[in-house]
């Protein structure tokens, strides 16, 4: 946990420095102002936790500083000094929003304890906010769509992985969905109320990426005016994701190596090292061993990152997944656009499944915002996906609300496929990405009708 700073604001010096002396043997970082337009002016400029103010201001009522920090600044606690005559301001001021009051003369000691109580208090309601975040987005985290061969593959192997703590390495083209996998493996896992941390290591330029991950001391170089946490601190007990791992400069890769094998970190400006405990899920869109062979990754990080091995296939190698897929994406899209899409054809469907999809999931699910966006009825047609390669594929139907499109469209899928095999199930399936088991379940629920050989 990063040093917490208290603004202590007084109009007596002598009590200001008896406070910030006291503060910061106790380990706070401290700022003080004379007066509530001077705290007002710091909290602009510098980043605050705590504020420790005289209820009496010589530039007006402290309950004005009260109101105006919570107005503007609702997540800093504020602890008020008072005499035993304004024992009644202070109690309608903990109305305001005051975290404590203390009474004049006070010992050093109950402010020390005040103060610590509401950094725990802060850290507690920060806490609940990122748990209720985490329950809020759970549907989305783990709204891995499809039923493909490919797919029941990864995700298989992702229930394996999920309840250890050995580090996973994603491999997959762009918009293939690492990040929901990795996300999958920290949802199903002994660390789910944890936080799950993402980082691209490509998008972080160079001479930073190393303090976002290991965090920096104050005056450890120009501009670095606080301590700051990095990110190893900030997912302690819980799961970090690397994406993009392979752009990860070469002397940052030793000290990442050291932080997995080690299990401690040592921020720059630092020679204290720091015990971590968090799981590492690399992800990369390229042949990350290649890079070690050109020199540019190194292979005994190569080797620890992939001691779990993921590779998520590229959408043209799960084509069965397409139509559940542009169904969820509809349905998505349905709410965010304010549209009542309701119908697609099966020839719409085909095409969809004809295309290369370079760009993976992502590209289909702009595909399908895209067309939605365009289409000013209740029907989804091939006449709003206009950039879509050519298709020899039949003519469209006539339409069907979306579930009886996808439902005619495996139908007839599973049909043609049992007609090609000569009706041996076995090869319909694999033909299919589907186990046996899977196969009956569909004929059972599409109602497919065939004689048996």
């Amino acid at each position: 946990m990063h040093a917490r700073t208290v603004l202590v604001v007084d109009d007596e010096s002598s009590v200001r420095s008896s406070l910030e002396m006291a503060l910061g043997k106790a380990g706070y970082l401290t700022r003080t102002a004379a007066s509530g337009n001077d705290a007002l002016n710091i909290l602009k400029k510098q980043s605050v936790d705590i504020v420790l103010s005289d209820l009496k201001m010589p530039d007006g009522d402290g309950m004005d500083l009260l109101r105006a920090i919570k107005n503007d600044h609702p997540n800093i606690e504020v602890i008020l000094l008072t005499g035993y005559g304004t024992i009644e301001k202070a109690v309608d001021a903990m109305k305001d929003g005051a975290y404590d009051f203390i009474t004049k003369p006070f010992k050093k000691a109950v402010i020390l304890g005040a103060v610590e109580r509401a950094v725990e208090r802060q850290l507690l309601t920060q806490e609940n906010k990122y748990l209720k975040a985490q329950l809020g987005s759970m549907k989305s985290y783990d709204t891995i769509i499809g039923n493909s061969q490919a797919l029941r593959d990864v995700l298989a192997m992702v229930e394996r992985v999920a309840p250890l703590t050995s580090t996973v390495l994603i491999s997959g083209a762009s918009g293939t969905g690492k990040e929901l996998i990795a996300r999958a493996i920290h949802r199903h896992s002994p660390r789910a109320l944890k936080r799950f941390v993402p980082i691209n290591c490509a998008a972080i330029p160079e001479n930073l990426i190393e303090s976002e991950l290991f965090g920096h001391m104050k005056g450890s170089f120009t501009g670095a005016m606080r301590d700051k946490e990095g990110l190893f601190k900030v997912a302690t007990g819980g799961t970090l994701f690397l994406d993009e791992i392979s752009s990860m400069p070469l002397n940052l890769q030793v000290k990442l190596l050291r932080a997995i094998e080690q299990k401690e970190i040592l921020p720059v400006g630092s020679t204290n090292p720091e015990v971590v405990d968090v799981r590492i899920v690399g992800a990369t869109n390229k042949e990350l061993f290649a890079a070690v062979e050109a020199g540019t990754f190194r292979e005994d990080l190569y080797y620890r990152l992939n001691v779990i091995g993921i590779t998520i296939p590229p959408l043209k190698e799960r084509i069965d997944d397409i139509p559940d897929l542009v169904a969820h994406f509809v349905e998505v899209y349905n709410v965010q656009l304010n549209k009542q899409i309701h119908k697609i054809d099966e020839h719409t469907l085909r095409v969809l499944m004809n295309q290369p999809w370079k760009g993976n999931v992502r590209e289909l699910e702009n595909a399908v915002e895209r067309a939605m966006i365009l289409c000013d009825g209740n029907d989804l047609s091939i006449e709003q996906f206009p950039y879509l390669y050519s298709t020899n594929e039949a003519p469209r139907g006539s339409g069907n609300d979306l579930k009886s499109s996808v439902r005619n469209f495996e139908k007839g899928t599973i049909l043609n496929a049992l007609k090609a095999a000569g009706n041996d199930k076995h090869e319909a399936a694999n033909s299919l990405g589907l186990s046996l088991s899977s196969l009956y379940r569909k004929i059972t629920e599409l109602g497919i009708e065939f004689k048996e050989e």
